[in-house]
């Protein structure tokens, strides 16, 4: 525990007034008036404190709904696939076409779904296994091709 200077103590501040601002002489007695020392009643009548400040405490971590990997999709945005292009050169996803043309094949970096959020500078042909209405739409747009494949 702390020590706490004299100056500062309740104690020096109460001088003769018997309850120390406390009330009852109860009140500041015992562990009884806060339900009990520390954790204890978090299993019991602290357990809406529990829920709502420490829903973790008891090492549960089992709150909300998992997706399971073997459900969920990759999928990326026109945006993104924008912004690695250098990467995806790097990593052979993606290769220029003798037409001067980058095609990227998301299949071998591993997405099954190109959305269309955000917009392509140049015409790209990408290859993947699903795509968006909107995002075949801006790659056309662009003078891009949208392959499918399975």
């Amino acid at each position: 525990m702390k020590a706490i200077p004299r100056r500062e103590k309740k104690t020096k501040k109460y001088r003769g007034s018997r309850f120390h601002g406390y009330g009852k002489l109860r009140q500041h007695r015992g562990g009884g008036r806060r339900g009990g020392r520390g954790k204890a009643g978090l299993h019991k009548h602290k357990w809406t404190w529990t829920t709502a400040k420490a829903p973790d405490y008891f090492g549960r971590g089992r709150r909300g709904f998992k997706v399971p990997k073997a459900v969920s999709r990759k999928t990326i945005n026109l945006g993104q696939i924008e912004k690695k292009l250098e990467e995806f050169l790097r990593l052979n996803i993606a290769s220029k076409t003798p037409d001067g043309m980058l095609e990227v094949n998301l299949v071998k970096a591993g997405y099954e779904k190109v959305l269309g959020m955000g917009r392509l500078s140049s015409p790209i042909t990408i290859k993947c296994k699903a795509f968006s209405e909107s995002a075949v739409k801006k790659i056309e747009e662009v003078g891009g091709k949208a392959i499918l494949v399975k």
